[in-house]
């Protein structure tokens, strides 16, 4: 993962309250960590699976982490950005042919028994390539995992696989689970993957629906020192709203991923014993994507695409739904990472003279009620941000003459109608950048993606050159020349629209004083908090 960017804290600091109150006070870093306490935390939402090897994602991360740990972890001082959890060194050969771990001796798995490489042989082959959402890509040409002793795992790739990407990639789809617990029967339907057993510095305790999850600490922790808090107690708040009264009368002493609405952070940052802290999400960056399907015939025509882009305000967007916590887009890579991005890309101004000469060009004339045609348009329903930007778009399209019927799904419903019925013209999607453009990003627009993959190209898009493009970089074993076709990919992009770009942003943590060691790693919300603590 690459350090933190400067870019990414000026951007997030909209305003001058947030410019004071992210930095860390520096009392808590001369502080003697204290042990015990209980911390609460706030949680939008009850993942059905949360074994992080088999969904990665920030929801199943967010409490999974502290119980399953990855091979390494990001960082915003470790080699490469990234710090050692199972693993103690990684390296690449130079072929691309194999990657060699070795993995750290005297770590046990929460039942007692030992963990060793046979786990992770188990873990890449049965779970992260043909299970994991993203791990199907990473390591689909994984062949196998070579274990000489215990603690050395060596993966073998049937083609050059670059290192750059299996490094970028390790704190996002890494996790490792027993072998003795899932190698017999239904891994995708274990138990496990709810009442979890892991390596980490907490034990899964209980889960109570619609209430809380808990977890207990891992007193036979492999760290330096135990873990400091007793427990974690996950408190299920459905109501995002919820959670700044919940902080506020101390129900509560953290909500991460803006839990708290961006539009009560002014006045909950003035609230004595309350910090917000914009730190911690470096390698989180969430993108406003606008999906498109292309079988619609008036979406197939790149020159209606380029009119949507340009009947879209991004300085609009940033200022009035993400209140400046956020910022425009070029193309599919973010600002702040500046390991792939490129400002040299095609951009489209907000011009609604342009977008509507553009229309007319591409034949599709106003009729006598001042419209082009109608599209339905499917907001993602996961963050108050997307939903607003659905309404907002409502009406950019309709100053071009685009009528667009806005259709609110639940999570389920709307992944169903986007990702497996196509039953779509344009959707809103909030997917992530994870510090490499082949683990989230070129699945946006690739073709040939099975039906019912989330967050990938479902709108029948397929570009031969943009495909040969994605194919060459993901076998490119030179770092300098695999960067710089990532900036071909991102020109291309930008130039045919297959989906477009609106704006990035992070997260805001809001949290009480009391609590310490927040946001000191760039994937904090969903690292492992072994050296979090509160004070009494």
């Amino acid at each position: 993962m690459p350090p933190l960017s400067l870019n990414r804290r000026s951007f997030l600091a909209g305003t001058s309250f947030l410019l004071a109150s992210t930095a860390m006070p520096t009392i808590s870093f001369a502080q003697e960590a204290k042990q015990g306490g209980r911390l609460i935390v706030a949680a939008d939402s009850e993942p059905r699976n949360l074994n992080p090897a088999i969904v990665a994602s920030n929801g199943v991360f967010f409490i999974a982490s502290k119980v399953i740990e990855p091979l390494a972890e990001a960082s915003f001082e470790g080699r490469d950005g990234l710090a050692p959890r199972l693993a103690t060194s990684w390296e690449g050969s130079d072929d691309g042919l194999s990657v060699t771990f070795k993995l750290r001796e005297g770590v046990k798995w929460h039942d007692g028994l030992p963990f060793t490489s046979a786990d992770v042989a188990f873990s890449a082959l049965q779970v992260w390539k043909p299970l994991q959402n993203l791990g199907r890509t990473i390591f689909k040409d994984l062949e196998s995992v070579e274990t000489p002793d215990a603690t050395t795992a060596i993966l073998k790739f049937a083609k050059p696989t670059p290192f750059q990407l299996i490094r970028n990639a390790l704190p996002v789809v890494s996790s490792v689970v027993p072998k003795h617990i899932y190698e017999t029967g239904d891994i995708a339907n274990n138990p496990a993957n709810v009442q979890l057993i892991g390596t980490g510095p907490f034990k899964f305790a209980e889960y109570k629906p619609g209430e809380y999850y808990r977890l207990a600490r891992n007193d036979d922790y492999w760290g330096e020192n135990a873990p400091h808090l007793d427990e974690i107690i996950y408190r299920v708040l459905p109501d995002r709203g919820a959670a700044a009264s919940a902080l506020e009368a101390e129900e509560i002493q953290l909500a991460a991923f803006s839990m708290v609405p961006l539009a009560d952070l002014d006045r909950i940052s003035k609230v004595e014993g309350i910090e917000v802290i914009s730190k911690g999400y470096e390698a989180l960056t969430y993108q406003l994507v606008v999906e498109i399907n292309h079988r619609r015939k008036e979406l197939a025509d790149v020159k209606v695409r380029q009119a949507i882009a340009h009947a879209i305000d991004r300085d609009f967007v940033v200022k009035t739904i993400f209140l400046g916590y956020a910022e425009a887009a070029t193309g599919p890579v973010p600002k702040n990472d500046p390991q792939f991005y490129t400002a040299d890309v095609p951009t489209y101004a907000f011009d609604v003279a342009k977008a509507n000469a553009l229309l007319d060009e591409a034949g599709y004339a106003k009729g006598a009620d001042g419209t082009r045609f109608s599209l339905k348009l499917l907001p993602a329903p996961y963050f108050n941000e997307t939903r607003q930007f659905g309404d907002y778009l409502r009406q950019a399209l309709a100053a071009v003459g685009i009528k667009a019927e806005l259709v609110n799904n639940d999570a389920a419903a709307h992944q169903k109608a986007v990702y497996t019925d196509h039953a779509f013209d344009l959707a809103i999607a909030p997917p992530v950048f994870r510090g490499d453009p082949a683990i989230s990003t070129t699945i946006l627009v690739q073709s040939g993606i099975p039906d019912g993959v989330p967050f990938s190209n479902q709108g029948g898009y397929k570009n031969a050159e943009l495909d040969a493009l994605i194919d060459k970089a993901a076998s490119e074993l030179d770092e300098a020349k695999r960067t710089a076709l990532y900036k071909d990919f991102q020109k291309l992009v930008a130039t045919d629209l297959p989906l477009i770009n609106v704006a990035e942003w992070g997260f805001i943590t809001v949290s009480r004083s009391s609590v310490k060691n927040v946001s000191n790693n760039p994937r904090w919300a969903v690292s492992n908090w072994a050296d979090t603590w509160v004070e009494a």
